[in-house]
């Protein structure tokens, strides 16, 4: 079923929400130009129309933004101005659909699955001067990165928007297959500047010379990796070679560097709008990997090429005499029945409708024989497609998953609700009834989300912070639930007062007795907010709470009981900590007049925050 969305918006009396909360799994996020995306879809769709064409292909709209916004966001409006206003798609593509990770792909496949053209025909071609460009491994490389690949773009015609989507590529392709460099490093050169046969070798790095991308002047390597160890970007990339004996660099025939992979290309080759031949190589420790991300590149570009969806050959030598040809372009055959997918689907489909489902998923298909046996074309471009599993999944996707029917599993098990999940959800269905509203916010935040907005010093939180957070809205694991709930006031002020929130989730604690080092707590959190602080009010809530959990007040025979308490987030003298069981499980109180200020609030607020796990 399709998730419902929660905006930050006030879309309607009742439904509160910080964001929309995130799948566990990441997935890699393609940023196109709607307007461009549209003119190469051959039509115009409303927001929501797009948002349904891509559920129906196993993709989600993620956000609909633009540069503007984007900059705002993260950096402020004074940062913004200037910035493009022109519409972006941001679309999260399945991670090992590689060929969806660029305009041209998504637009490729979309159209295929829409049935408004053929699936496109890839094809190996040989130079027409007979003579391949040649790629010579040396047996330095085994040190460092071993294996290598390389193939021609001739004639191929670049526009900003294409040039852009080429270079875009690369990059997530870096961040995704090439496990951020480690495994492969791209390295794309305009051929007409450059002469073969190129060498690819390993060598000291006091020995090695030459011009880096946009840069004046020479460097020798080890000037190089000290120039980028404060680049945002290539300072990732360091670590990969820079403790070798040797480095890795590219030559061509005149002793011309094209590369120092995985770091940087050199100037002399680099590509523009002008560039007509493209030589591409991939230097690699996984030679799978290499001949994956070649061909995702070639295929994907290979369109813009004056004989279109043609790629030249390359021929690389290595160290012991063998020569391969690349980029393979390899097509496969797998064989199946209809009545596997359909028993393994839930359908009831004929094998020339599974056959027909299966093309439209850029899976060439007919049925063979008597037998309803389909026999299935596997691209290049579909490298995710390993195991007769795959096929069955772009078969269930085709067919939509919205549209297989419910059924009662043929097998019987004995299942339970997790004990805390289960007291979670009882509390949700009470705490709504008691007139509050729940919101689900987001599991990271700031920094100072969790400190400084709530007078509280960040290396007494206990929390697990992100290596490498992609924004300054999610650098660590929320430590409480009370910045998230505020965060969601704060987005609400125009609702009618009052405001009465409450969320039960989990945060995330630093343990050292645990083999992960954190460990989950499952927290209640309610705020109050009005004109008054309405302690009463969240008072009222924990008595409520503790009634529906059949605890007592008083200290005898573990019930309940508060006792005046201090705390920076909380007004001085309107705090309480809150004991059963026999131990502190949590807070209560009016909310300090500097928390309510640092979350953009103007009135009074109060708080109830508390441990659910010791009442299961």
């Amino acid at each position: 079923e399709k998730a419902i969305r929660l905006s930050s918006q006030p879309a309607s009396p009742g439904v509160l929400a910080e964001g929309e909360r995130k799948s566990s799994v990441t997935m890699p996020t393609v940023s196109v130009k709607r307007d461009l995306l549209f003119k190469a879809l051959g039509r115009e769709y409303t927001d929501e129309e797009f948002d349904e064409v891509c559920f129906e292909f196993g993709l989600e709209l993620d956000e609909i933004t633009s540069e503007k916004d984007i900059i705002s966001k993260e950096q402020g409006n004074t940062k913004a101005e200037g910035a493009s206003d022109v519409i972006l798609y941001k679309i999260d593509v399945p991670a090992n659909r590689y060929d969806l990770l660029c305009l041209e792909g998504l637009v490729r496949g979309l159209q295929v699955f829409k049935e408004r053209t053929e699936a496109s025909r890839y094809e190996r071609v040989n130079p027409p001067s007979g003579e391949k460009q040649r790629l010579i491994i040396t047996e330095e490389t085994a040190q460092v990165r071993p294996h290598a690949v390389a193939a021609v773009l001739r004639n191929i015609t670049f526009t900003p928007e294409r040039y852009d989507s080429f270079i875009e590529l690369q990059e997530k392709l870096h961040q995704n297959v090439c496990r951020k460099r480690t495994l492969v490093a791209i390295g794309t050169h305009d051929l007409d500047t450059i002469s073969g046969p190129f060498t690819y070798t390993a060598k000291p790095p006091a020995e090695i010379k030459f011009r880096p991308l946009n840069q004046t002047k020479e460097y020798t390597a080890p000037e190089i990796m000290s120039l980028y160890k404060t680049d945002s970007h290539l300072r990732h990339y360091l670590h990969i070679i820079e403790d070798k004996p040797v480095y890795p660099i590219i030559y061509d025939r005149k002793g011309t560097v094209l590369s120092m992979p995985p770091i940087i290309n050199g100037d002399h080759s680099k590509i523009s709008l002008n560039t007509k031949n493209v030589f591409i190589e991939c230097t690699a420790t996984d030679l799978t990997k290499a001949k994956i991300a070649l061909d995702m590149i070639v295929t994907m570009f290979s369109e813009y090429c004056e004989e279109p969806f043609t790629v030249e050959a390359a021929e690389v030598v290595y160290p012991d005499g063998k020569t391969c040809i690349y980029p393979e372009l390899a097509y496969r055959k797998e064989r199946l029945t209809g009545d596997f997918i359909n028993k393994k689907v839930g359908i009831s489909e004929t094998p020339e409708s599974i056959a027909k489902l299966l093309t439209r998923m850029y899976l060439k298909s007919e049925v063979i024989g008597e037998e309803g046996e389909i026999e299935v074309e596997i691209p290049p471009t579909r490298s995710d497609i390993i195991h007769a599993c795959d096929i069955v999944e772009d078969a269930a996707i085709a067919y939509g998953y919205n549209n297989i029917k419910r059924t009662t599993p043929r097998t019987y098990t004995v299942a339970n609700q997790l004990p805390l999940n289960k007291l979670t959800e009882l509390l949700r269905q009470d705490l709504a009834a008691a007139g509050f509203t729940e919101a689900l916010t987001f599991a990271l935040c700031s920094q100072e989300d969790i400190s400084e907005k709530l007078c509280k010093d960040i290396s007494k939180t206990k929390a697990v912070h992100i290596a490498n957070p992609k924004t300054a809205e999610f650098q660590v694991v929320r430590t409480t639930l009370l910045s998230g709930l505020l965060k969601t006031v704060a987005a609400n002020r125009k609702m009618p007062l009052p405001l009465k929130l409450f969320e039960i989730s989990d945060v995330v604690l630093k343990d050292e007795t645990r083999d992960v080092g954190a460990r989950n707590n499952r927290r209640l959190c309610a705020v109050f907010y009005n004109k008054s602080p309405g302690f009463e009010v969240i008072h009222g809530l924990l008595d409520r709470f503790m009634q529906l959990l059949d605890v007592k007040a008083g200290q005898e025979n573990g019930g309940y009981y508060i006792q005046a308490a201090e705390d920076s987030t909380y007004f001085p003298g309107r705090c309480a900590e809150i004991f059963a069981r026999g131990q502190s499980i949590g807070k209560l109180g009016v909310l300090h007049p500097d928390v309510v200020n640092k979350f953009e609030l103007t009135m009074p607020c109060s708080a109830l925050d508390l441990d659910i796990e010791p009442f299961l």
